[in-house]
């Protein structure tokens, strides 16, 4: 899967051309860093699946994501121990943070749930786009292969979490909440320092 154009993701800011250089100089952090974002993945989908049992197209397509999110956290896990490199402890994500913010918290859990989905969409359409950056500008091959193989992954999440919103809403109401995110996406990145030992 090709994915050269931030436009197929809609993302409205590229990352920082100088992220990738900073993140292969601190490959542990960002291992770590990518294990806990595997991990929140999964409890993310956990708790879509019980805030709303009764969606069972959404119960159907999000557990098998639940053990893919978790088998890919154990993939990290494994990349670490193989380069001799320790889990650290998981760090304050600045980035997902701010999304939650622009959450609307006072809308009702029907409205929430559009909230939720087009947040997770967000995430994994911005991962996807940094895994992208790793699978081509990072100088080791193996993991050239390793991040290709996440940012397939992600691809496939980021369209999933698109689908179960226009599952349960109007068309054109997802279109223009997901416009308003992107926009809302693109300013906050702007406002986030360049870091080596985060994924976002």
């Amino acid at each position: 899967m090709e994915i050269k154009n931030k436009k197929v993701l809609g993302l409205q800011l590229p990352t920082d051309p100088r992220w990738v250089n900073l993140a292969e100089m601190r490959l542990e952090d960002i291992l770590t860093d990518h294990a806990y974002c595997e991990q929140k993945a999964a409890t993310s989908c956990i708790s879509l699946i019980m805030l709303y049992p009764d969606h069972e197209k959404l119960v159907d397509e999000l557990s098998p994501i639940v053990t893919e999110e978790w088998g890919h956290f154990r993939l990290v896990i494994a990349e670490l121990r193989k380069r001799g490199l320790k889990l650290g402890r998981q760090r304050k994500d600045e980035y997902v943070n701010g999304l939650v913010k622009y959450v609307k918290t006072k809308s009702d859990m029907k409205e929430r749930l559009l909230e939720k989905l087009l947040m997770c969409a967000l995430i994994e359409a911005r991962s996807c786009e940094r895994f992208r950056l790793l699978s081509e500008n990072i100088a080791e091959l193996e993991l050239r292969d390793f991040y290709h193989k996440f940012m397939v992954a992600e691809a496939g999440h980021y369209h999933l979490f698109l689908e179960l919103a226009r599952e349960y809403y109007d068309a054109d109401k997802v279109w223009n909440r997901w416009q308003e995110w992107l926009v809302y996406e693109k300013d906050l990145l702007a406002t986030l320092k360049v870091r080596g030992d985060r994924m976002h």
